[in-house]
């Protein structure tokens, strides 16, 4: 038994051994497994991680095609779009209606694309000049402009010569600089171009005689520009402060202002003097009739101050012996007038078509850029209208005196040329404004104008051509009488010659006048006395205000039409209602007693007169522009400082009209907008009441009959800030007129664009 116990004993740990060592086998193969499945999961992790990463490549590489492909197309598309600029001369001008003339007189070779005036310039809302670094400007690209300035590189780029061909002025040389600057061409390069009239004859000898950029006159523009931007800059928020918020202040403007202002004083200021007129009629023993004044007694100007001594003189008449004391005639010639220059030709079209300075200029850009005329393509009617010179080209007077021995014969044409030259200062870097050819009369050309431009070309024709007549000659007759001490006269005239009155108005009233025997007594048939008052000088026109800016060397001609609309627009000055005379508002007097007071050193005639000359020496190489900015900011920012911390204020009381508030109550007052005076509640901003200010005429509406016409001001379009006359009963009612009803032309000329929330 024993034996076989130890027999199980020993099977038993057999298969305990047997099965220990399976299980040490299986241990020990575990870690292998475990190794290789480690093994197995990291090449494939690394599988995976280079499938990533070979997808990612592939993206990438994907990715990078498509960008290179994208940005191939625009690059094909744009190459596509220049083409056409190829091998050809691209010419830069300001103005689409002179790029499309100057397209078709240049030919296949040139190609013309318009800058649409500045691409460069300083930004609003900020000074953006250095004033630690001599005062440089820090020019950006104009808002809007990014498309058009991009066409321009690219078309430069494309162009075999690219040439600047920007206005003949300051300004345009400055455009031209500034264009260089962005289509990366070198200052020096010969790639300006002006062009004084834009005919096939002034455009090809303009091409064929490209020139540098003239930096001295780019150099007097920038430093107006500096100094304006000073003034208006350091200005303007001192009156926001000091006056009332929205108003304005300039260098040229302000003065403009005070002139306005200072003739408004003396009208105030001026006391009327009565005095009478004395006319005396005579008559001479076979039937001749005269009618004398009374001018003199005892040899020394008389002067009538009452009725009294007015029924005096006429007794003393009576009592004595009417003699004829002289009796004369003299002939005399008159000269013509020189062609225009900006401002005689802004004068005068003010004064004979009723143009406001604004709109002669813009009339004059278009027919200065080119009308279209069959059988000679677009033709440049007249040269730049932005001149004080007198001068004409030998051109113009050899064709100017060949018309006039055509058309009016060689009585007409005088020996030999006439020529000009202005007083004063003056550029004469371009000829006198003046019609491009003389041969295109008005008349033959009328049906290819507008109404305006027909009007303002006779003007320049006429006035050309009158330049190069012969004198007029007119015979002045002068009669004088004596009675009693007291010398009486009679005047008369007579053209005995037109000259060149034949094509230009000469302004002489014939009066013709029997002869007088000296000795002879004549009868005094009646006495007529009227009484009379001194006037005070009148307020200026829109032409006088530029009549006196010009005197008095304030600003430039080019200027002038900016300046008097900018017054208007901010509400400064008012046209008159029947005159169109220029009145200041009580704004505009409010505004102009603040800079008087503290900045009169300033904002004067002298200071600015001079200061045009010094920038005229900066054009010249006189003088260096940073140094006249510096000398000009050294006494102006100390005193606007000044008066920043020490002036008193100056805001007006809003005036009461007289009305409560039909909403709260409170008193209704006269505010002004961005639009002008309107009516509101003193109580905002808790009561927001308003009206707007409506001024009767009293005259029944024409159209309807029953509305009553009001006058008002249009805020929209080309007329923005033109008064016209409408109907209170729109929109039921549209009649508008331009002028007052009741005036000769009130319906042929009628608003082509008004405010419709104005009515």
């Amino acid at each position: 038994m024993p034996a076989k116990k130890n027999t199980e004993d020993d099977g038993a740990k057999k298969e305990i051994k047997k099965s220990a060592g399976k299980s040490a086998k299986k241990k020990e193969a575990a870690p292998e497994e475990k190794k290789t499945a480690k093994a197995v999961a990291k090449k494939a992790a690394t599988a995976a991680k280079k499938s990533a990463k070979s997808a990612a490549v592939q993206a990438s590489s994907e990715k990078k095609a498509q960008k290179r492909a994208s940005a191939k197309a625009p690059a094909r598309k744009s190459a596509a779009k220049f083409a056409a600029y190829g091998g050809k001369t691209l010419v830069v001008v300001e103005s689409p209606a002179k790029a499309r003339t100057l397209e078709k007189i240049l030919g296949p070779k040139y190609r013309v694309l318009a800058s649409v005036g500045h691409v460069l310039d300083l930004p609003k809302g900020r000074l953006a000049i250095d004033l630690e670094h001599d005062f440089e400007p820090e020019y950006i690209q104009v808002r809007g402009k990014a498309d058009l300035i991009k066409t321009l590189k690219g078309a430069s780029a494309a162009s075999a010569h690219t040439i600047l061909a920007s206005d003949p002025d300051r300004e345009g040389e400055a455009i031209a600089w500034h264009l260089a600057t962005l289509l990366g061409i070198e200052i020096d390069r010969r790639c300006r171009i002006r062009m004084h009239e834009i005919t096939e004859r002034g455009v090809k000898n303009a091409i064929s005689k490209p020139d540098v950029i003239n930096m001295k006159l780019v150099e007097a523009q920038q430093a107006r520009r500096v100094l304006d931007r000073l003034v208006g800059y350091e200005l303007s928020p001192l009156l926001w402060y000091k006056v009332q918020r929205g108003l304005s202040a300039g260098r040229v403007q302000s003065v403009a202002l005070r002139i306005v202002c200072e003739r408004e004083e003396e009208i105030e200021r001026f006391i009327p003097e009565e005095y009478w007129l004395i006319d005396v009629e005579a008559e001479s023993a076979d039937g001749r009739q005269y009618k004398l004044r009374v001018d003199k007694y005892k040899n020394k100007a008389c002067t009538i101050a009452n009725e009294e001594e007015a029924l005096k003189v006429e007794r003393e008449i009576r009592a004595g012996t009417l003699v004829v004391d002289d009796f004369s005639t003299k002939e005399s010639e008159r000269e013509p007038n020189p062609p225009f220059r900006t401002s005689t030709l802004q004068q005068e079209a003010s004064r004979r078509l009723g143009f406001a300075p604004k709109r002669t200029m813009r009339v004059a850009q278009s027919l200065y850029e080119g009308v279209d005329i069959p059988g000679r393509g677009p033709t440049g009617l007249i040269t730049y209208m932005r001149t004080d010179s007198l001068r004409l080209a030998p051109e113009a007077l050899e064709a100017s005196r060949s018309f006039i021995a055509a058309a009016f014969g060689e009585k007409y044409l005088p020996e030999r040329p006439r020529e000009y030259a202005p007083k004063g200062r003056a550029q004469d870097a371009h000829e006198a404004i003046r019609a491009t050819d003389a041969s295109l009369s008005p008349e033959s050309i009328k049906d290819h104008l507008t109404a305006e431009q027909f009007r303002l070309y006779e003007l320049i024709w006429s006035r050309f051509i009158a330049s190069q007549m012969r004198d007029a000659k007119v015979a002045r007759t002068n009669l004088i009488c004596s009675s009693a001490d007291y010398q009486m006269k009679q005047s008369g005239a007579v053209v005995t010659f037109d000259g060149w009155g034949r094509v230009y108005p000469l302004g002489v009233k014939d009066v013709t006048m029997e002869p007088a025997v000296v000795g002879e007594e004549l009868s005094v048939m009646e006495v007529t006395k009227e009484q009379k008052f001194t006037q005070p000088q009148p307020r200026y026109t829109e032409a006088g205000l530029v009549k006196i800016l010009e005197e008095k060397g304030i600003g430039r001609p080019s200027t002038y039409a900016t300046i008097i609309d900018t017054l208007s627009l901010r509400g400064y000055v008012e046209r008159g209602e029947e005159d169109k005379r220029l009145v200041p508002t009580k704004l505009g007097r409010v505004v102009n007693d603040f800079l008087v007071r503290y900045f009169s050193s300033i904002i004067n005639e002298g200071f600015t007169a001079n200061m045009e000359k010094e920038l005229d020496q900066v054009e010249s190489g006189g003088v260096e522009w940073k140094k006249l900015v510096s000398g000009f900011w050294g006494e102006f920012k100390p005193k606007v400082d000044d008066v920043s911390e020490n002036a008193e204020s100056m805001r007006p009381e809003p005036e009461k009209i007289g009305e409560s508030c039909p909403e709260c109550g409170k008193d209704l007052v006269i505010k002004r907008g961005r639009f002008g005076e309107f009516i509101a509640c003193s109580g905002y901003p808790e009561c927001k009441y308003t009206r707007k200010i409506v001024k009767s005429t009293g005259i029944k509406c024409p159209k309807c009959g029953e509305g009553e016409l009001v006058r008002r001001r249009a805020s929209k379009g080309k007329t923005a800030g033109r008064f016209f006359y409408g109907c209170t009963r729109y929109p039921e009612c549209d009649y508008v007129s331009w002028k007052k009803p009741g005036k000769e032309g009130t319906a042929a000329e009628q608003p082509q664009e008004t405010n419709d929330g104005d009515m």
